[in-house]
């Protein structure tokens, strides 16, 4: 890595009450990698409990928006079941048995389920995705209770209905469609909720987190209440429900901290045995931004008590009566999360074609288009057995702007070769075929100020070996290395040799080792504003100055983090030189080992690098549950450039070995609660790497 050059001092002050916000949610099971003396092929436990699931089609990846994908209480956003198993289910001990289980799973309804007894609510546990299959998805007659501290639920799709006893405003039968006391981020998307005996969505007790988007609401007294607490603690985002025929509680939302209701069409239509007593209702000490939304009929469409606010924009009132109140001040809503909003104008169109379930969402088509998409298979042999000879040669045959994934097999043999995958060709793995990652090895030696042959020198970035800028990328079972000579190339300015560059998105790297000196892996994006993961993991990298740096948001998992001495014999590095751009997440090293034949207390964990002198930058790098050897300092962060460590993102959190020491405002240690959200999922946000 090139160290910017200036030498002036810069310091920043933050004021940070934690280092990040995320989630507690293991990427894979727990266990502990054998890392043989041979390097040889090693099993992936991460593979294995994902094999499962590759085939998941597309809409269980779906995530929350608005206040349920918030990072809050241990959770980042809300995800359902994802990564876990996809099971059918067509009868109600079925869906007891996976909805109430401790593991995640996706759960399809594929037919009408009639709940016995009438008005039996099934009780939710954590991770789940409980998905109705196109439009045949029926739950009749009762329906879903999540009950204190269940949190990342998704039910989407269904149509739940008809737990009704023939009494129009019931005190005594509480058969709710789906019922929240004390849950955390749920997300209740394109439902078609009707006809039950109490309230069709109460939130209650503290629930909070919670988004409620494009269901279709209606044929019933109370349709959705919120709150009965004195705390004020919900957070809750309402949007593109069309609710209809409704008399009461459309919504009723009682000391709600935060209620961003927008883009709701809201119907009383004339000439019918159902008539609205109230519109939206803002209760206690609720704060509520209603916006762009569209009240038909409503009798007192909107209705604010003496301690709550409401702030209005934006919505259009046809035919109303009675009240229509705002006042206060609320909240911002996009300092929470990003929003677009639809015109009011054109919400009766939008909705009543858009809102309750679907035809597209729970079923596998999109499986079984991903598996008639089979791999295509390019083979590469040096010995002129396979394809083609070199790894570049079958890297341009993979056509431009392939739509399904190209394995490049790779067999036994050291290819000295440049090996460049470029955007346009994603979906690429390459992947050696012997019996050890060491039997198939990709090598070259240009290092930064290498001469390049039009003139010039190649830079830091231009000396990689293998230089990867296509999203989805996988290298598996090899070797990818730099072996620039240091010591015989003292005359040389600039001795950055890159062995492996990434510039994207879902970068998968398992089962290899990247081997160099300084600046052996550089893991970046393809620019400064977009989003690169990389995961690698049962992997080693090796090397001694800056040697995992960049600002890609990289977790280095289940891994071996070797250190080498300097071309001159010394003992003096260090690890990383994150270059992470503010709000983003940097480096995370988990469940592994850093060791390495060098002196000991000779090398650092990290620097922040602040590429360019760029003083944005906020450089973050997290050590955890991981093995340090004597070689690393007992103040293991330092400066870099002018640039203060402490002014940026770095710690650890349970380490161990001779190289592991207490917290001290020279060595910060994360918190439990910090640590909680700086969890492997935290980092991959969304993205489960599986072998393909």
């Amino acid at each position: 890595m090139s160290e910017p050059r200036s030498t002036a001092q810069h310091r920043r002050r933050r004021s940070r009450t934690a280092l990040a916000v995320g989630v507690p949610l293991a990427l894979t099971a727990a266990g502990t990698f054998a890392y043989g003396g041979d390097l040889g092929v090693l099993g992936s436990t991460a593979l294995q409990a994902s094999a499962a699931t590759a085939a998941a089609p597309a809409w269980a990846a779906d995530t929350a928006d608005g206040f349920a994908s918030v990072n809050s209480l241990g959770q980042n956003g809300t995800y359902g079941g994802r990564g876990g198993q996809v099971v059918t289910v067509k009868t109600q001990a079925e869906l007891e048995k996976y909805a109430t289980a401790a593991q995640p799973y996706v759960i399809v309804v594929a037919g009408t389920i009639a709940m016995n007894p009438v008005g039996k609510e099934i009780k939710v546990q954590s991770d789940k995705t409980i998905v109705g299959r196109g439009t045949a998805g029926h739950i009749v007659g009762g329906g879903f209770f999540l009950g204190q501290g269940v949190h990342n639920v998704i039910i989407r799709n269904l149509t739940i209905r008809d737990a009704y006893q023939g009494i129009w405003n019931d005190k005594d039968h509480d058969f709710d469609a789906i019922q929240m006391d004390g849950a955390h981020h749920v997300w209740i998307d394109h439902n078609d909720l009707r006809h039950m005996a109490d309230g069709l969505i109460d939130v209650r007790k503290d629930s909070t987190n919670v988004t409620v988007s494009w269901n279709k609401l209606s044929d019933n007294n109370k349709t959705f209440g919120i709150g009965w607490t004195e705390h004020v603690k919900t957070d809750i985002t309402i949007h593109h429900n069309w609710i209809r025929e409704t008399e009461q509680r459309n919504p009723s939302t009682d000391n709600a901290a935060h209620a961003h209701l927008y883009n709701n069409f809201l119907e009383d239509a004339p000439n019918t045995s159902i008539g609205s007593s109230y519109g939206n209702y803002s209760r206690g000490s609720t704060r509520m931004v209603l916006e762009n939304s569209y009240f038909q009929g409503i009798k007192n469409p909107v209705i604010k008590d003496s301690g709550a606010t409401i702030v209005q924009r934006g919505n259009v009132f046809s035919g109303t009566s009675g009240r229509n109140e705002s006042g206060g001040s609320a909240f911002d809503p996009k300092a929470y999360y990003p929003y677009t909003l639809d015109r009011a104008a054109d919400l009766p169109s939008i909705l009543t074609s858009g809102a309750g379930p679907r035809a597209s969402l729970g079923t596998d088509t999109t499986a079984a288009s991903t598996k008639a998409a089979a791999a295509t298979t390019l083979t590469v042999a040096q010995d002129g057995t396979g394809q083609y000879r070199t790894v570049q040669a079958a890297v341009n045959a993979v056509p431009a702007n392939n739509p399904s994934r190209v394995v490049i097999a790779v067999k036994p043999g050291t290819y000295r070769e440049l090996v460049k995958v470029p955007s346009n060709k994603p979906h690429v793995t390459i992947q050696g075929t012997g019996g050890s990652r060491k039997d198939t090895t990709i090598v070259y030696n240009n290092a930064a100020g290498t001469p390049k042959p039009g003139g010039g020198t190649y830079g830091t970035g231009g000396s990689a070996t293998v230089a990867v800028e296509a999203d989805d990328f996988q290298a598996r079972n090899l070797t990818i290395s730099n072996d620039f000579d240091e010591k015989a190339n003292q005359s040389l300015d600039g001795h950055q040799a890159v062995a492996l560059r990434t510039a994207a998105d879902k970068v998968f790297l398992d089962g290899i080792i990247v081997s160099g000196d300084q600046d052996t892996l550089l893991l970046d994006t393809a620019s400064k504003d977009r989003l690169g993961r990389v995961y690698v993991s049962n992997s080693y990298v090796i090397g001694n100055v800056d040697f995992i740096f960049g600002r890609a948001t990289a977790v280095v998992d289940k891994s071996v983090i070797t250190l080498k001495k300097r071309w001159n014999g010394t003992s003096a590095g260090y690890v990383t030189a994150p270059s992470t751009a503010a709000n983003r997440k940097g480096f995370l090293i988990a469940n592994s080992t850093v060791n390495g034949d060098v002196s000991a207390g000779s090398f650092h964990l990290g620097r922040p690098w602040h590429a360019g002198g760029d003083a944005s930058l906020d450089p973050q790098t997290t050590v955890r549950n991981t093995s340090l050897s004597n070689a690393i300092k007992s103040a293991p962060w330092t400066d870099m450039s002018g640039f203060s460590w402490k002014d940026d993102r770095f710690a650890e959190y349970k380490n161990s070995g001779a190289g592991a020491g207490p917290a001290s405002s020279n060595r910060p240690h994360l918190t439990d609660a910090q640590a909680a959200n700086q969890e492997v999922a935290d980092w991959l946000a969304g993205w489960t790497p599986s072998a393909s």
